[in-house]
């Protein structure tokens, strides 16, 4: 099982922003939406079943560079980035189902983070934007 000592200390960092990196994404398309990542986070990897490599993510709180994002724009860009440099490297790492474990618990979160609003607003047309995005930078 793939794990964050397959991985050097930056590449693990890359895996680790991959997801969350997608829910900020998805929590900036829309203007004024507050969002709880942490919560969000755990509930997501709920529906992921056995994974080693989820664990791992998840046994630590989620974190987001915003120093190198000055704009929601270039927030997007840098996350959609960093979901493909993830997704890089874990095609050359972990094996075929955990990358697919992978994707899953990363659109899962960005959909929640989507359904995470406190009214019964459906989702936005922004905000499903973002999870194609999100989803195309996966190659899912």
């Amino acid at each position: 099982m793939t794990g964050s000592a397959d991985f050097t200390p930056g590449e693990w960092e890359v895996v680790r922003e991959g997801p969350t990196s997608a829910g900020m994404i998805v929590s900036t398309a829309q203007r004024g939406e507050a969002f709880a990542m942490a919560k969000a986070y755990t509930e997501a990897r709920k529906d992921h079943g056995d994974s080693a490599l989820l664990d791992e993510l998840v046994s630590s709180k989620p974190e987001v560079d915003r120093t190198k994002a000055h704009s929601a724009e270039g927030l997007k860009e840098h996350g959609l980035q960093r979901i493909r440099e993830a997704v890089a490297l874990l095609e050359q790492k972990a094996t075929p189902q955990e990358i697919d474990d992978y994707r899953r618990f990363v659109i899962s979160l960005a959909k929640r983070v989507a359904g995470a609003k406190t009214d019964d607003k459906p989702i936005s047309e922004a905000e499903t934007a973002a999870i194609a995005a999100v989803t195309e930078a996966l190659g899912a």
